[in-house]
């Protein structure tokens, strides 16, 4: 049998063995209960800001806090960066957050930073949405497109642009200390997506978030989170087409902590960065614990 013979007779093999990842301190049963902890009364709300139209706004959120990104007056995507507070070098991977769980994030899934620190920035704790995967194999609260930005639109039109979310990321960036190139890959929040079956190309489908739906995390260790609400609105239309202007949404963001003792009773504890220390065997072999 040729190599291509056997390629395409095999059955798929999932890259990652995800069941032997580090499961969540506290438990499952923790994670379980904090989709209800604010209904239930058991958390308080600590901030609550609105992202205006086409624009973007940041927000700390300490280690054990919850944050939800809000539908609150119609349908809006958004695009979401996360930094580790401490040190914005440490930001989220869309890369291997997709390699380790899917295409499409939903409630369980952690948000992993990039290395050398590879550790969970996060973790989704409800998604109202559920949507999972439709018969076009589109799903919601995707890890493999980037945001829209100004270089992609004047290759392909020319023209000048600052309505996008990479520009909008980058003027918060600025605001909070940052710069440009700390604005990375992104969560694309409520956003409806997937590939082509006949071209695999890159496709959206109107958002189906409704007012009221929300997205909510529980931040892993201390972070700076910035998001966007994209120009596109509920990205019905192609970015860079002639189709008319899309209408754009504002969104809400809540954060809040959890009652006192709460984590700390299940044994939840902040995320620790990467224990790897073998520095690639630039300072000479070691021995492979992976073979």
């Amino acid at each position: 049998m040729s190599r291509r013979e056997l390629a395409r007779k095999t059955k798929p093999i999932v890259c990652y063995a995800v069941d032997k990842l580090p499961p969540k301190r506290g438990g499952a049963a923790l994670y379980e209960s904090l989709r209800s902890i604010v209904a239930g009364g058991d958390a308080s709300m600590v901030q609550e800001i609105e992202i205006p139209p086409c624009d973007a706004r940041s927000w700390h959120v300490p280690a054990g806090h919850l944050w939800r990104i809000i539908c609150t007056t119609g349908p809006q995507v958004a695009d979401m960066n996360c930094w580790s507070a401490s040190n914005p070098a440490e930001r989220f991977y869309s890369s291997k957050t997709r390699q380790i769980h899917a295409t499409h994030l939903t409630t369980g899934d952690r948000l992993w930073s990039n290395m050398p620190y590879l550790r969970p920035l996060a973790t989704i704790v409800e998604d109202t949405i559920a949507y999972g995967f439709d018969q076009d194999g589109a799903g919601v609260h995707d890890v493999i497109g980037s945001r829209c930005d100004p270089y992609t639109h004047h290759l392909m039109t020319s023209q000048q642009t600052t309505t996008c979310c990479h520009s909008n990321l980058t003027r918060q960036a600025v605001r909070d200390g940052l710069s440009e190139t700390d604005v990375h890959d992104v969560l694309n929040v409520f956003m409806c997506t997937g590939f082509t079956k006949d071209t695999h190309q890159y496709f959206t489908k109107p958002s189906p978030v409704d007012i009221g739906d929300y997205i909510e995390f529980i931040a892993e260790t201390d972070l700076l989170v910035s998001a966007s609400t994209c120009p596109q609105g509920d990205v019905s239309l192609a970015c860079g087409g002639d189709d008319g202007d899309p209408i754009v949404y504002p969104l809400g963001v809540q954060v809040w902590k959890p009652k006192d003792g709460i984590l700390q009773e299940a044994g939840w504890h902040p995320s620790q960065i990467s224990g790897y220390e073998a520095n690639h065997g630039i300072n000479g072999p070691i021995n492979d614990t992976n073979s």
